[in-house]
């Protein structure tokens, strides 16, 4: 079967540039799933959206049905709007893949029994477990790939490349998906999205890899984007570690202006103890690091080991408090304000008047 539809079909990905039409379950993509179901296309890709993992995920599936020259469709699926089984009733489908993802609770399996099709999913997450029933209870058309020691990414590499290998096409020259100029490149962009998925932090520079990758999120739509895989086939670590080096560079250098500003605060007008604080109107996005941040000078200067940042939010402020010390509770002092958070990491709203009592006057 595979052999005659590689003679007769060409890989297809719907990648037309809709720009208008931002909705997952557009008309966009409803329309190209009905011209799918015209030409009989029996392969569909649905991969996580907006996922970096999904997105190389689908650049997989890509390079292998177009290496084959087999015909496939290829959408994003997003959980804010996500397809529903009844949107693939459509002739000839023979196999869907999900990417990064299962899909909604039961989602998977009755896709395989209404269109009686294969359905072979990847996902890496804990929180999927609770979806899988007993083996029993999952039809033989219907493969789960859960493995929480390997990312999405690196399992469909993987497969896909085991399964162009086993299939010796003659007019297949090698069982590689990629070029040999871009293979070890993007081999190592798959090991950094592996460490940053897992949450592992082995890599060097894996912050800032991170950093780097979230100017892509809105790229992802292979549907608006019409140049994802031409992209994606071009990134490089190196340069997403730079990228987000160089926004941590900046960040650092615009909480250093704040940082000289810092005062005493009373928490709880002293009730619970003194620690160090800066006003960071205008810049609340920085809350995170410089509270965590004066949390160590605080403990150095012998105050609680508590960074508070504070800006204005309407006509009263937020404070957000930051301990980079394991045994202090920053949400003790949150709550008794109607505030709420973890141990390292709360907030909570106070009226000016309030405020002004609780600064001492001897700056830091």
């Amino acid at each position: 079967m595979a052999s005659r539809l590689a003679g007769k079909w060409r890989a297809v990905s719907v990648q037309s540039p809709v720009s208008r039409l931002r909705s997952f379950r557009s008309d966009a993509a409803l329309g190209a799933i009905a011209r799918a179901g015209e030409e009989r296309v029996p392969n569909l890709v649905l991969y996580n959206y907006p996922s970096f993992s999904g997105a190389f995920s689908s650049l997989l599936a890509h390079l292998f049905h177009s290496r084959l020259n087999l015909p496939c469709l290829i959408l994003p699926f997003s959980s804010v709007e996500p397809f529903r089984v009844e949107d693939f009733y459509v002739e000839g489908l023979e196999r869907c893949y999900l990417l990064d993802l299962l899909g909604p609770r039961g989602f998977a399996v009755k896709l395989s029994q209404r269109s009686m099709c294969e359905v072979i999913g990847f996902d890496h997450r804990k929180s999927v477990l609770g979806q899988l029933k007993s083996s029993e209870d999952i039809p033989q058309r219907v493969t789960f790939n859960v493995n929480l020691g390997k990312c999405s990414s690196i399992a469909v590499y993987e497969y896909f490349s085991s399964k162009l290998a086993d299939m010796k096409f003659p007019d297949v020259e090698d069982a590689s998906l990629f070029n040999l100029e871009d293979q070890d490149r993007i081999q190592t962009v798959l090991r950094y999205i592996d460490d940053a998925d897992l949450r592992t932090w082995s890599l060097p520079d894996i912050r800032a890899f991170r950093i780097g990758m979230r100017e892509w999120h809105s790229k992802l739509n292979c549907i608006t984007n019409p140049f994802l895989y031409e992209q994606l086939l071009e990134i490089s670590s190196a340069d997403l570690v730079s990228k987000g080096n160089l926004f941590i560079s900046s960040r650092q250098i615009a909480a250093n202006k704040l940082l000289d500003k810092v005062f005493k605060v009373r928490l709880g007008g002293g009730f619970y103890g003194e620690c160090l604080g800066v006003r960071a109107d205008g810049n609340p996005d920085l809350s995170d690091e410089i509270g965590k941040q004066l949390s160590i000078r605080s403990a150095a200067a012998g105050l609680r080991p508590i960074g508070v940042v504070i800006y204005m939010q309407r006509t009263n402020l937020k404070m957000c408090l930051r301990s980079t010390n394991s045994i202090t509770d920053t949400s003790e002092v949150a709550k008794a304000y109607g505030g709420g958070g973890s141990p390292s990491s709360s907030s909570f709203i106070i009226r000016m008047d309030e405020y002004n009592q609780w600064v001492s006057m001897n700056k830091s």
